[in-house]
């Protein structure tokens, strides 16, 4: 049974959403998932000025303990085209994990939101999977048999990078049945994925 870690830092709730989406579709598989955040690095009275989301019941990771995993999916939301700093200062602190080569052939995968429809979704997926691979973990990302990435009918978030939504510019918006599905898709296909990996 592989066992996967879905680790998040969400500001307003919209990737803590998503991450348990992901979570649910990893389940069906029988895959043994934890939703796990990492540390707020914000001082407190930014995050209780800027009214971040502050009760979400995912207990904290540390470090050393992702490499327990087979499986690691790092949801986390865009900072000009990049990962928020948060999770940034989380995996700033794995170059032990790095140096002895402990999340070597493990699965990784990502997801993210954007305030805006083009608000550096994919830019932001992509420098995550280039932080997974120099750790030398195995990408897997969001494939088209998931088919709410070909409609067109709704504004909506998706790429074959890795499940996104859409939050808005004051974190109205809230992730979209289509979107919580390619998060299910996504923690699904990462999951059947991990379990022919930790067979062969």
């Amino acid at each position: 049974m592989p066992k996967i870690l879905v680790l998040y830092y969400s500001s307003y709730g919209h990737i803590e959403k998503m991450a348990h989406a992901v979570a649910e579709g990893a389940r069906e598989t029988g895959a043994q998932v934890d939703v796990k955040r990492v540390p707020e690095t914000a001082p407190a009275d930014v995050v209780k000025n800027a009214g971040f989301k502050t009760d979400q019941a995912a207990p904290i990771a540390s470090v050393e303990e992702i490499a327990d995993y087979d499986a690691i999916i790092v949801g986390v939301g865009t900072r000009y085209g990049h990962m928020a700093s948060q999770m940034a200062a989380f995996w700033d602190q794995t170059g032990g994990l790095w140096q002895r080569g402990a999340l070597e052939g493990k699965i990784g995968s990502t997801f993210s939101s954007t305030a805006s429809q083009h608000g550096g979704q994919e830019t932001t997926l992509m420098s995550n999977i280039t932080m997974l691979m120099h750790l030398g973990m195995v990408v897997v990302g969001l494939p088209y048999s998931y088919k709410g990435l070909l409609d067109v009918n709704e504004v909506s978030g998706g790429t074959p990078y890795g499940a996104t939504t859409i939050a808005d510019s004051d974190g109205s918006r809230q992730p979209t049945e289509n979107e919580l599905g390619a998060a299910r898709y996504q923690g699904k296909h990462v999951a059947t994925i991990t379990a022919r990996h930790c067979r062969s």
